[in-house]
């Protein structure tokens, strides 16, 4: 259904996403460029950040090139199995953008909590096996939700609402067992919900009682800023995306959940570069030594 259909309303929305997202793209590339390039930033925490940001990448792309076509080319269907593997390919970008974000968190408190056997603990090998198992679980999500979708039969000629194919939508297609939909939907939202954020919580709760141990101001300071970008990712991030997602397991409306929708679809990947670069020195100067070498 779009979010407008008003041509003219399309038009500049068209315009707006399309800048968007290549801002997205390029500020997300930077970051990867950036940590790749400078040996300095070889560290756990950076290769999280890239991690992220390659995932930041996919996200946006599987949702906004496809509604900027179908604005300019005046169509806005979908086939059955392109709907799939839509929905397929965002939940496995968006789980990812969600575990990798308790990963960084408890990156964050092996580092503050336990210095000495910070380099031990994060090793390379743990930090692969964390993000294999961040994909892993993910696309456990998406065949799981591919699953519930293939019992339906009512998805053709079916109107959805938004400008892509929304799981938290199209699980409100399904009018003869909505209780159970419902339930799927809690399920999921505890699984890759709650638990992450109580990770995060956790987390944060052992980094705060560390950092309140510290003598000196210049430390906690130091303590506190490696941690305020990532929060703000948090908050972000969660704050829309669990709006949306459990929000429409108690109001069938559509409508209320279109801005939610951009917000952690398409403004959170635009954002997370400005939020990890604009606080952090190292990536700063990583940027402007990268910057230098390219003019």
């Amino acid at each position: 259904m779009g979010l407008s259909e008003d041509p003219e309303v399309q038009q500049v929305l068209s315009g707006l996403f399309l800048a968007m997202y290549l801002v997205t793209i390029l500020g997300n590339l930077l970051i990867v460029l950036a940590i790749g390039s400078d040996p300095r930033l070889h560290t756990p925490m950076y290769f999280f950040l890239s991690i992220l940001s390659l995932v930041d990448i996919c996200f946006i792309s599987t949702t906004v090139p496809e509604m900027i076509v179908g604005i300019l080319t005046h169509s806005s269907s979908i086939s059955y199995t392109g709907c799939l593997t839509q929905m397929s390919l965002f939940i496995i970008f968006a789980c990812m953008d969600d575990f990798l974000l308790t990963v960084m968190a408890y990156d964050r408190y092996v580092a503050i909590c336990h210095p000495l056997d910070y380099l031990v603990t994060m090793n390379s090998q743990f930090c692969g096996f964390l993000v294999l198992m961040s994909f892993l679980i993910s696309f456990f999500d998406s065949q799981m939700h591919n699953l519930i979708l293939l019992t339906f039969t009512n998805f053709k000629d079916t109107e959805i609402s938004g400008f892509f194919c929304d799981p938290s939508q199209l699980l409100n297609l399904n009018c003869s067992d909505t209780f159970y939909n419902n339930i799927v939907k809690y399920v999921v939202g505890i699984i890759y919900g709650f638990i992450p954020i109580s990770g995060i919580l956790f987390s944060y709760y052992k980094i705060i009682s560390s950092i309140l141990r510290i003598q000196s101001s210049g430390g906690k300071y130091k303590a506190f800023s490696t941690c305020g970008s990532h929060l703000a990712g948090v908050c972000l991030f969660y704050g829309t995306a669990c709006g949306v997602y459990l929000g429409s397991a108690i109001s069938s409306s559509p409508s209320r959940s279109v801005v939610p929708s951009v917000m952690y679809t398409v403004v959170t990947p635009m954002m997370n570069p400005f939020i990890y670069s604009l606080r952090n020195r190292d990536i700063k100067n990583s940027l402007r030594r990268l910057l230098h070498r390219i003019i």
